[in-house]
């Protein structure tokens, strides 16, 4: 399972709700960070978010069985890396 971690705060929150409109993607809540995780890849239109370029580049906190492949002003895209536990 491919996972992306942001925090939880408004800032940041737009991503996650992007992200949650693919159906084969999940979002919850962990601690203080909203947990994005998809069997897959996981892609996010920029534009979809109504992030600035200051959010939107500081927006991930971590990823755990993926990497990011593209993270620019158009999309980010996280891909698994197949080394899931």
């Amino acid at each position: 399972m491919t996972t992306l971690f942001v925090l939880d705060v408004d800032d940041f929150r737009p991503l996650a709700e992007v992200a949650a409109k693919d159906p084969d993607t999940a979002v919850r809540r962990r601690g203080p960070y909203l947990e994005v995780s998809a069997p897959g890849e996981i892609r996010v239109e920029r534009a979809a978010t109504g992030c600035r370029n200051a959010i939107w580049y500081s927006s991930v906190a971590a990823v755990r069985d993926g990497r990011v492949s593209r993270w620019d002003k158009t999309e980010l895209v996280v891909v698994p890396t197949g080394t899931g536990a």
